[in-house]
């Protein structure tokens, strides 16, 4: 999962605002398991929303989108290449 620093970089670069605020409350050393929680993803979304405006809001559920691919884009990439390698070892490809 990548850091505060750098999902405030990816914010600024598709917003022009960095959204520190955003991302230091999804990602406090304390809380951080509790608000990744996907099942709150509407509710959290919808605090940000109110406090800072609809692009907070996205930013939030792109920093969870962000953690998502650091978390399980290495299992994707590794089972696809599993898969490929056991079709080539069947003929299948």
């Amino acid at each position: 999962m990548p850091p505060v620093k750098k999902h405030m970089q990816q914010s600024m670069e598709r917003t022009g605002k960095a959204y520190q605020e955003v991302h230091e409350w999804i990602d406090h050393p304390e809380k951080k398991a509790e608000r990744h929680d996907i099942s709150k993803v509407l509710v959290n979304a919808r605090m940000f929303e109110e406090k800072y405006g609809a692009e907070a809001a996205q930013e939030y559920v792109e920093h969870l989108v962000a953690d998502l691919k650091g978390k399980f884009g290495h299992v994707v990439e590794d089972s696809e290449a599993l898969v490929a390698d056991a079709l080539k070892y069947f003929g299948a490809r």
